[in-house]
């Protein structure tokens, strides 16, 4: 006799239940300022990827500075401090600033 097993279905969950930046959103950013007219699904989702990368450190190391300040929350000048205190992010996130090698 043949088995019929049921299959649990996941429960489908949003991008911010998830945690993630939709892809969608950053495809409309990317559309609405006339960066590239033509974006493949790979493109966006790598450039998606780098975001949600960068996004993580720099609130890591933010958490990091709010913890020894003696806060729980992250304030807005943490972030500040992170990203002028560091390198690499000092020269990406400034003005025409890049992250390679000029």
């Amino acid at each position: 006799m043949a088995r019929i097993m049921k299959r649990r279905r996941r429960q489908k969950r949003t991008c911010s239940q998830r945690g993630e930046l939709p892809v969608s959103l950053v495809d409309r950013f990317l559309r609405e300022e006339n960066h590239s007219r033509r974006l493949s699904s790979s493109a966006l989702l790598f450039l998606t990827s780098v975001l949600e990368e960068l996004t993580s450190n720099i609130l890591e190391l933010a958490d990091e500075v709010a913890h020894t300040a003696g806060r729980k929350c992250i304030a807005p000048e943490d972030v500040r401090l992170v990203v002028q205190s560091n390198e690499h992010f000092h020269q990406l996130f400034k003005p025409g600033g890049t992250s390679g090698g000029e």
